[in-house]
């Protein structure tokens, strides 16, 4: 068991330390000034002067909050605080001192000038001393303390790095020993920081060979962020558990008690260019209007409401049946531009009064069931949802003069394999050739997986690792396409923007990723080594699972838009009045709940719609 103290010094012990620090600096100062034999009329003011002198530090110990660092993990920017105050408390005293005579007839300062500069000498010394003795003890208490520590090489060369390092050595819990330390801009390769060797990308190599480490923090500067993607790479190739350092003004003052480090998240190891949008053209299209977001309590909904705020909105009806994750929700926006309605899509009554009640100008519809294993098992349900529920919010879309009608799709839509990606496909094809006769802009946009989601396949990979494994992967074969949500719904919010009705914007998702190198990227990341302790199995394709996903069909092509990751799909067209008697039909089998007669209607008006891995293959010899 450590012998550490489980709990930081009390501030009122430190601030009372303070205080009685100086009141001894002032009598040793006196001491000192009159070689220990002060005359006594200098002994009678400098009793009338102390209560001021101690009066003035203790209200400027509170003024700088002084007492408020932890004393063990304090640095430069604690020295320079209590410079700063001490300098300030002795310049007002030094006033007061010289004022005296205007209001007193003797004539007299309250105590000579030098024993108030030789006080401030002595003060600063007793109170940086008293830090560096309490530091100094605690890091022996640790150094002695038998927990093992975690070998890691620190990157970075900045103020954040010296204090990361600190406080990693000196932490009580899960301490840590800086094996290497590299510098990425080279700047103070072979000079010594806080008694270790600064080394250079070049050493990268040979540090790996030698240090043994298991940890990668990297606490970089915003001078040094430049170097970022480069050390991620450069860690994640190696095997080794990468951590992150927060740029916080926290850390440089002291404030925190534990590492304030975070995993660098799996997004980043993706290869992915940065998205750029006209966040002027997004804005001038929001602001003043009232926004209705379907499936705002779901990944993408939420991201939608989250990121339409910053445009100003009239308002935004934040529209979902979930009512935990709407609560949620709630409690984490907290905006006055948001409305939060309970409603379920598929009931036309409850959205006819939303929409009686807000006459949304805008509409984002994300409202789905997307889940392919449990839509496959639950056809009915996919199609009251994404097919009827999409239909009842284009309606009434349509019923009450809405400008723009935005559907978020997928790239499961596209040559679709299962039964949600098919009712998708049947949900844009109802809203596309709807377009043809409705003043109502409908815009759907498609894109693949999002890493974050409820669901992605990156969150159970998590939860796998941290129960200590396997990770299960379907097929060794499997690849995806994968956007982090922020990107995605920026994409969306600019294709809402850009289109003009009947389009369906597909989004640059940048390389397929194979899913099986995705999880070892992620065990690599977690402190793990694959096949040593944590193990990846292969389950087989799920029920209407693909092995590869697309953005269009092989025979569509696309059409370059004013942005570089957006283009435009050109699809099959429909005919409004066959596409209407076909979902109305379809709709109305929900009724019998006969599966193979849902899937067999949906395959009857969708031919590229054949499926794999299914019950339902059979039905695609019969068309």
């Amino acid at each position: 068991m450590s012998l550490l103290p489980q709990n930081t010094m009390p501030r009122w012990i430190i601030y009372m330390v303070d205080v009685i620090g100086v009141s001894f600096a002032f009598i040793t100062a006196y001491l000192v000034r009159f070689e220990f034999h002060p005359p006594y009329d200098e002994w009678e003011l400098a009793v009338r002067f102390f209560p001021i002198y101690c009066l003035v530090h203790a209200a400027a110990f509170l003024a700088g909050n002084t007492h408020a660092g932890i004393i063990r993990y304090s640095g430069l920017q604690e020295v320079k605080r209590i410079f700063i105050v001490l300098t300030l408390a002795s310049t007002l005293l030094m006033v007061i001192n010289v004022c005296r005579p205007l209001w007193n007839s003797d004539n007299l300062f309250f105590v000579p000038k030098s024993i108030i500069i030789i006080s401030y000498v002595f003060s600063l010394f007793a109170l940086l001393v008293f830090r560096a003795g309490v530091k100094w003890s605690y890091q022996v208490a640790v150094k002695d303390a038998k927990e093992e520590k975690k070998r890691v090489i620190l990157i970075g060369s900045g103020e954040l790095a010296r204090t990361a390092k600190r406080v990693m050595e000196e932490s009580k819990n899960g301490s840590k020993q800086i094996v290497a330390w590299i510098d990425p801009s080279q700047q103070w390769k072979g000079n010594r920081l806080e008694g270790v060797l600064i080394q250079s990308e070049k050493d990268w190599e040979h540090i790996i060979q030698t240090a043994n480490a298991q940890e990668v923090v990297l606490a970089l500067e915003e001078s040094e962020k430049p170097y970022r993607s480069n050390w991620i790479k450069k860690a994640s190739d190696v095997g080794l558990k990468l951590l992150e350092v927060p740029s916080s003004k926290d850390w440089i003052m002291g404030q925190l008690q534990a590492t304030p480090m975070k995993e660098v998240a799996i997004e980043e190891l993706l290869g992915r260019n940065e998205i750029h949008t006209d966040q002027g053209a997004v804005d001038a299209w929001i602001k003043g209007k009232v926004i209705l977001v379907t499936g705002a309590a779901g990944s993408i909904g939420s991201e939608i409401v989250r990121q339409l705020i910053q445009f100003s909105p009239s308002k935004i009806i934040a529209l979902d049946q979930a009512e935990t994750p709407m609560f949620e929700l709630e409690n984490e926006l907290k905006s006055s531009l948001v409305e939060y309605v309970l409603a379920d899509v598929r009931k036309p009554e409850r959205m006819s009064r939303v929409f009686d009640a807000f006459h949304p100008h805008v509409v984002f519809h994300a409202a789905a069931y997307k889940h392919v294993p449990l839509m496959e098992n639950n056809p009915s349900e996919a199609i009251l949802t994404n097919v009827m529920g999409s239909k009842i919010v284009a309606d009434l879309s349509v019923a009450f003069g809405v400008e723009k009608f935005v559907m978020i799709s997928t790239d499961k839509a596209v040559n679709p394999t299962n039964v949600m990606g098919a009712s998708k496909r049947a949900a844009e094809i109802y809203v596309q050739s709807f377009n043809k006769k409705a003043s109502t802009a409908f815009i759907t946009t498609r894109f693949g997986n999002v890493l974050g989601s409820n669901g992605s396949v990156v969150k159970i990979f998590k939860k796998q690792i941290e129960n200590g494994g396997p990770i299960t992967v379907t097929d060794p074969e499997i690849t995806r396409f994968f956007m982090t949500i922020p990107e995605a719904v920026q994409l969306v919010l600019q294709a809402g923007e850009m289109g003009s009705g009947g389009e369906i914007f597909v989004f640059d998702m940048g390389e397929k990723v194979k899913i099986v190198d995705l999880a070892k990227r992620m065990i690599q990341l977690s402190g793990f080594q694959y096949g040593v302790n944590m193990d990846i199995v292969f389950t087989g394709l799920r029920p209407g699972e693909k092995l590869y996903e697309e953005v269009l069909s092989s025979e569509e092509t696309t059409l370059p838009t004013s942005h570089h990751q957006i283009m435009i799909a050109k699809v099959r067209d429909y005919e409004w009045e066959s596409v209407e008697q076909w979902v109305n039909e379809l709709v109305a089998l929900f009724k019998e709940q006969n599966n193979h007669a849902l899937v067999g209607k949906l395959k009857a008006f969708i031919p590229e719609y054949l499926s794999q891995n299914s019950e339902y293959e059979s039905l695609d010899k019969n068309h």
